[in-house]
């Protein structure tokens, strides 16, 4: 892993309000707020979360969906050029995420796009500060690590439960696929949305200077 996708994603309950488990609430369930994640549709998969429509990503969402990217890194200093910040990703989006055994999801409220993440192999893109400077590798045939990358939520719209349902839905994924680790990093200025990980029952696995930011790394086991 090389850069804290997750860096934008601070959007933790309030206290006593997020179950640790389980990662995805069963439909019907009330999450944050009262409101609950509820699966629509198995494929492609669509759910929703009070106003929030969780659906997979189109080729017409690409230029919203970059902006929102640049935009939540804009928010915690990251920038092209430091060693962390890439998007060589976004350009390869069948490829990398629905062609591979992956996912990527957008929320949508309002017809509006508002929130997103990912689902990728870990073997197709580079780990460590190797990433910032692109590549892509073929997968292989066995299904055993993927990634949860590129979560943002548009930053009028954080603290409602949003990055929640996000992360509830992907790991539905991950478990759909038949994954058997979860891994993701943020960096150590990302407190909130740490803390929301480990509710997830996310550990932590090591810590790496990037750029001069500590990237926190992060794993789950699913099976």
């Amino acid at each position: 892993m090389g850069t804290p996708d997750s860096a934008s994603w601070q959007d933790p309950p309030a206290p006593g309000a997020e179950p640790a488990a389980p990662p995805s609430p069963a439909p019907g369930t009330a999450g944050p707020g009262g409101r609950a994640l509820a699966r629509l549709q198995a494929d492609p998969p669509v759910w929703s979360f009070g106003d929030l429509r969780l659906r997979r990503y189109r080729a017409t969402d690409h230029a919203t969906v970059l902006a929102l990217h640049r935009e939540g890194l804009a928010q915690v200093g990251l920038r092209p050029g430091d060693g962390v910040y890439y998007d060589h990703d976004f350009f390869r989006m069948e490829d990398i995420y629905l062609r591979n055994d992956g996912e990527f999801l957008v929320g949508e409220v309002d017809g509006r796009i508002v929130a997103m993440g990912g689902l990728r192999r870990a073997d197709l893109v580079p780990g460590g500060s190797a990433r910032a400077f692109g590549g892509y590798a073929p997968g292989a045939p066995v299904l055993d690590v993927v990634e949860m990358v590129r979560l943002r939520v548009r930053p009028s719209v954080q603290r409602r439960g949003y990055g929640t349902a996000v992360v509830s839905a992907l790991e539905e994924r991950a478990v759909e696929y038949g994954y058997r680790i979860l891994r993701g990093d943020t960096t150590e200025l990302q407190a909130p949305a740490l803390a929301l990980y480990r509710k997830f029952g996310w550990r932590e696995t090591r810590r790496e200077l990037i750029g001069g930011i500590v990237n926190i790394y992060i794993e789950k086991a699913l099976r």
